[in-house]
């Protein structure tokens, strides 16, 4: 583990440390005692059994980020894992579609329950046709994000650049105040148990795209309706 501030044009996290395979045990009990998690991942891709899964980084309320490398080959991580499963934590992401895909496909995690801002936002927000994260965090937040490193070779685990590094932390930052702003624009709107039904279904789209069935519900043109 190394352990330090995330290099940044944003003001430093509380807490900042990177972990080879896993959390260790310290980090794991600061989390599990959390109302929500913030959750990233970065891939050397978008396809899942083809492009590995890098990266992991997660953010509390208070602040405490890390970010997991993860290496070739490995398949499980039991620490990262029982958080992700935990019932009482809120895991949330931005498009949760590919991050849950993506911890099912690599490291056999089931994660549950989750929120996803992306989903939100399209619920929410409906008045802006913008929904990619960094959209959904300036308005929302006041916070504009550095997308530079967003397209880079994070398959170099063992020597991702401080930049990298600053835009995985950036990624998982603001989710949770994001998230916070979301239910309530969702609750005033009346659309908040209809979002709660689109994150159930997530798992569901996840497991879909892992197989390849990630078309199944476009209509088709041709043969029978």
């Amino acid at each position: 583990m190394t352990a330090s501030s995330a290099p940044s044009n944003l003001p430093a996290p509380a807490r900042f440390a990177v972990f080879d395979g896993d959390l260790d045990a310290e980090w794991a009990a600061l989390y599990a005692g959390a109302r929500a998690l913030a959750v990233d991942t970065e891939a050397m891709g978008l396809i899942h059994g083809r492009d590995r899964l890098c990266l992991v980084q997660i953010c509390d309320d208070n602040d405490n980020v890390c970010c997991i490398r993860l290496h070739r080959g490995q398949s499980s991580a039991p620490r990262l894992q029982v958080l992700m499963e935990n019932p009482a934590i809120e895991k949330v992401f931005h498009f949760a579609r590919f991050d849950v895909a993506a911890l099912a496909e690599n490291l056999a995690i089931a994660v549950d329950p989750i929120f996803c801002t992306k989903v939100a936002s399209r619920l929410g927000r409906t008045y802006s046709p913008r929904h990619g994260l960094k959209e959904v965090v300036q308005e929302l937040v006041g916070i504009e994000l550095d997308k530079q490193a967003q397209s880079s070779d994070w398959g170099r685990v063992e020597d991702l650049s401080d930049v990298q590094l600053a835009y995985a932390a950036g990624d998982v930052r603001y989710l949770l105040p994001a998230r916070d702003r979301l239910e309530t624009m969702l609750k005033r709107e009346e659309r908040w148990q209809l979002a709660e039904r689109c994150f159930g279904c997530i798992p569901v789209l996840a497991d879909l795209d892992r197989q390849r069935f990630h078309l199944l519900f476009e209509h088709s043109t041709g043969g029978n309706r």
